[in-house]
């Protein structure tokens, strides 16, 4: 599960906020976040409820109050990526969990993953995310990859044009 969440929720979060300033190091460990808090349960509970979400939210505003800007800027990916772990675990589909506590304290007996299929298919639609997206930001270039692992930050790749043809020049107006 892990290619699912990780490059899943970066490449959602890349799709609406198009942000340079996101660490997407951050929103990675977010979206693990619910299944790291869940494991020793062995099924969706409390990190996979929209409360653990929220109150992750509120610790960072109220974490980073005073602090510097890009702190609390890198820290609220982590909620950021718990939010698109959950619409990738499918959250939705359990409301019992997902708005837990106001249907009730209890946590209905499922299993932590889906059954193994669906977790290959998951997984290689993950695999699949991150071909695209080492091609989409360069990162088969080792200074662009050393960039992203200190920054957490992608750019895209400068498009080149097709083999044998030059690109053809901007017209300006005058």
């Amino acid at each position: 599960m892990f290619l699912w969440y990780v490059a899943g929720s970066v490449l959602i979060v890349w799709a609406v906020f198009r942000s340079h300033g996101v660490d997407y190091r951050f929103v990675a460990a977010g979206a693990l976040l619910p299944l790291a808090i869940d494991a020793p349960f062995g099924r969706p509970a409390i990190g996979h409820t929209l409360l653990a979400a929220v109150v992750v939210l509120a610790g960072v505003m109220l974490a980073t109050i005073g602090r510097p800007r890009l702190l609390r800027r890198r820290l609220l990916c982590v909620p950021i990526g718990m939010m698109c772990g959950l619409v990738l675990a499918g959250a939705w589909t359990n409301t019992h969990v997902l708005w837990w506590p106001t249907l009730g304290v209890s946590f209905p007996d499922r299993a932590l993953l889906p059954a193994w299929g669906v977790v290959a298919l998951e997984e290689l639609a993950g695999l699949g995310a991150v071909v695209w997206m080492v091609d989409r930001f360069g990162l088969r270039r080792r200074a662009t990859l050393d960039a992203f692992l200190r920054t957490g930050r992608l750019a895209a790749a400068p498009k080149t044009a097709p083999r044998g043809r030059a690109p053809r020049p901007r017209r300006t107006q005058h």
